[in-house]
């Protein structure tokens, strides 16, 4: 019975119900073998080993260790950061992800916590699809007084990243964030023009951008861009995720879980508001203590 009650409240709290039903067997197999005396203690046992299940999901061993500060620095060969390294690589991040999920927010957030800890980085609109798109990002990078690299609309977006990481590389600037459409994962044509891009510009990081109040849905998002990755004839896979609105999901957290346990991919922000210093990392402790309020 504890153990279906568990499975229920997982549900409840946005966890996907195939994700939900497969913690409860990991906790029912820590449980295997346990002796317990009383309905109490058997309930703080199944906690106890829900724990130690979802601080393991949410710190998988397969992933790597995305510290973007240290990326930056590993990139630039160990030199200053701030620019003033013209003719070195810079650390390239792509943020990909569907229509309307916030990622040229978060992208802009990351450019100021990047500047915030002394790097030098460059926007590059990749975007050349959406109306607007441009135009929003400049805005951003008008308030960060951080360049913005574009060459507008109707463009190959694997080409103007690629222009951008040359500026950048000349420039000296130590990040480019790289930009891209929106773009629902049935959108054929769309999806292969991102494969297109990471595939020809092989960015150190892959980020996919999802709001935090998603169940199943955000988990097909997140298999079908994976599989778009794939189709380029490469293994390349999404490396972390951003989940955006954070602050607007009460205890449902179990979208941090379900991500996390699909793509073996870290969380590796939360977009907790609109400003710009509204971006923090995910705390496994946080979410536990959510998942049991």
């Amino acid at each position: 019975q504890p153990l279906e009650d568990l499975q229920h409240h997982l549900t409840s709290k946005n966890v996907a119900h195939d994700i939900a039903n497969e913690i409860c067997k990991s906790v029912r197999t820590k449980l295997v073998g346990k002796r317990m005396q009383s309905f109490s203690r058997i309930k703080t046992a199944v906690r106890q080993a829900l724990e130690t299940v979802v601080t393991k999901i949410l710190s998988p061993q397969k992933a790597r260790n995305v510290d973007l500060l240290k990326g930056v620095v590993s990139k630039r060969g160990g030199g200053f950061l701030g620019g003033g390294n013209k003719g070195k690589k810079p650390y390239t991040i792509a943020f990909i992800g569907i229509n309307g999920v916030g990622k040229s927010t978060s992208l802009a957030k990351i450019a100021y916590y990047l500047k915030s800890n002394g790097c030098s980085p460059m926007i590059a609109a990749c975007d050349t699809f959406r109306s607007g798109a441009v135009e929003q990002l400049n805005v951003h990078a008008d308030c960060l007084e951080v360049p913005l690299y574009h060459k507008g609309y109707a463009k190959d977006p694997s080409a103007v990243a690629k222009a951008a990481v040359d500026a950048a590389t000349e420039e000296g600037h130590d990040v480019v964030l790289i930009d891209t459409a929106g773009r629902m994962q049935n959108n054929v044509p769309l999806m292969k023009a991102l494969s297109k891009l990471v595939v020809e510009n092989n960015p150190d990081l892959v980020l996919f951008v999802c709001e935090a109040l998603v169940g199943n849905d955000g988990v097909d998002q997140l298999s079908m861009f994976n599989k778009a990755l794939r189709s380029g004839g490469h293994r390349r896979q999404i490396d972390g995720i951003i989940l955006t609105k954070f602050d607007t999901v009460s205890d449902k957290v179990g979208a941090a879980l379900t991500m996390t346990h699909v793509t073996g991919a870290p969380v590796v922000f939360i977009g907790t508001g609109q400003k710009y210093t509204h971006l923090k990392k995910l705390s496994a402790q946080a979410v536990i203590k959510s998942l049991f309020s």
